[in-house]
Formats: structure tokens, C-alpha cells, sequence
């Protein structure tokens, strides 16, 4: 009965250990995948920034136009403006999220940048809501998906809370009469009269925790196994008599 109760005991252990040890490697998978994607980002937010069509053409293509820097050349159509709900050096507030027109005639949405509460009526940063032809250098960023615990946009009372790009296409040219760049430029630190918006707030602090993870796994998987051996060896020294 003993015997067969240490088989079913190392049956378990045996499959906890291929668990942790499985974490583990996953784990240091997804370490080799992460430094790869900060690589990479950090490579296209240093390159030469791109024009908008070659953004667009690698976006038809199937590939991913995401934090290369882009640059873009036309005009605000300030009346259009949306507001995305943010948190910026503490202060709630909103990012601004203009769509500019370009010299053919296309749009690309341009998140301009923080202000805070206060300076949410566009009255209030007149100074800032520039009318002639501008340009405007920022990073591609892809439309994002609703979190979990993120609220619904509210496209009526123009509050967003997630940048849902088709609903914010929708809500600025119904009719679907205009071309609109698949994705939105965050813009530049670069300053704007009256100091509103202020651009630059791409987040590129990507958390890379994986290895921490995977050596947490495996010292899970090492202290199970010298338990395990302490539990079999007291076993064996309790059935052994002594001399």
C-alpha cells in the first residue's frame, strides 16, 4: 500500500514538475520575443521618419507601420477634434485626437498631445489650434482593443476611453466618403503655440519582467524536487531499521 501510495505521489510530482519547468521555458520564450519587439522599436523611433504613404502602403500590405515616426505635412480641421480620455504626470486629462488633411486630400488622424482638464474646451488653447499648413512629425501607433476593465466610448459625447479607430473614423466622416490613414500619429514633443497640447507622450517604457518570471518557475520547480527528495529519503529511513 506504501509502495503504491509513493507511485501516485511521484505521478503527481512528476507532472507539477513538467508544469513548472513548461512556465519556465515559456517564459524564456516570451523574454527572447520581448527584447526582439523593444529592438525593434527602438530602431524605428531612432530611423529617418517615413511619409504617410509609405506608412499606408505598409499598412495595405499586410505589415505593421507601428512606432516607425512618420511625417506629415497639412491642415487641422479643428472642429473635428476628439478627445481621449488620459492620465498624463499624474493630472487626468484628455489627449487631443485631430484629423489633418494632407495635400491630396487624405486624412490622418493625429493624436496631438495631453491637456489637462481645464484646458478641455478648445476655447480655452486658442492659441494652440494652429489653421495654417503645418507639419507634423510623430510615431505610428495601431488601433488598440477594449481592455478588460475600460469603459465604452462615448462617440455622442465625443469621451473616449480606448482609441477604437473604425468607431473614430465613423464618428468624423460618416458618410465614408474620405480616405483616413489605418492607424493615428502620435505627435512629437515638438511645442505649439499657447503650450497646448503638448505631444511627446508615446509611452516606450515597455515592462520586460520574463526572466524574473521564468527563474521564479524554475526555483519552484528546484524547491519541489528537494522536497520531494526529503520526503522520499525520511520514508526510507523510517523502513529501514536501525543497527
Amino acid at each position: 500500500m506504501q509502495r503504491r501510495s509513493l507511485i501516485g505521489l511521484t505521478a503527481l510530482m512528476l507532472a507539477a514538475l513538467a508544469v513548472l519547468l513548461g512556465l519556465g521555458f515559456w517564459q524564456l520564450k516570451r523574454l527572447h520575443w520581448k527584447e526582439g519587439l523593444i529592438a525593434q522599436i527602438e530602431a524605428r523611433t531612432k530611423a529617418e521618419p517615413m511619409t504617410v504613404e509609405d506608412a499606408k502602403r505598409l499598412a495595405r500590405e499586410g505589415g505593421d507601420p507601428s512606432y516607425y515616426r512618420v511625417r506629415a505635412e497639412g491642415r487641422f480641421h479643428h472642429g473635428k477634434e476628439l478627445r481621449l480620455y488620459a492620465l498624463s504626470d499624474g493630472k487626468l486629462g484628455w489627449h487631443v485626437i485631430t484629423p489633418l488633411e494632407t495635400a491630396n486630400g487624405d486624412m490622418i488622424l493625429v493624436d496631438r498631445g495631453f491637456v489637462p482638464d481645464e484646458f478641455k474646451d478648445p476655447a480655452s488653447r486658442a492659441k494652440g489650434q494652429i489653421k495654417s499648413v503645418t507639419t507634423v512629425t510623430g510615431i505610428v501607433r495601431a488601433p488598440e482593443k477594449q481592455g478588460l476593465f475600460t469603459p465604452d466610448n462615448e462617440p455622442k459625447a465625443n469621451r473616449w476611453f480606448w482609441r477604437d479607430w473604425p468607431a473614430m473614423r465613423r464618428a468624423l466622416f460618416p458618410a465614408r466618403t474620405v480616405e483616413v490613414a489605418p492607424f493615428v500619429l502620435e505627435a512629437d514633443d515638438t511645442p505649439v503655440p499657447g503650450g497646448w497640447p503638448k505631444g511627446g507622450q508615446t509611452r516606450l517604457d515597455i515592462p520586460n519582467d520574463h526572466l524574473q518570471y521564468a527563474i521564479t518557475w524554475f526555483l519552484l520547480a528546484a524547491g519541489l524536487l528537494v522536497i520531494y527528495a526529503l520526503y522520499v529519503l525520511d520514508r526510507y529511513r523510517r523502513r529501514t531499521p536501525s543497527a
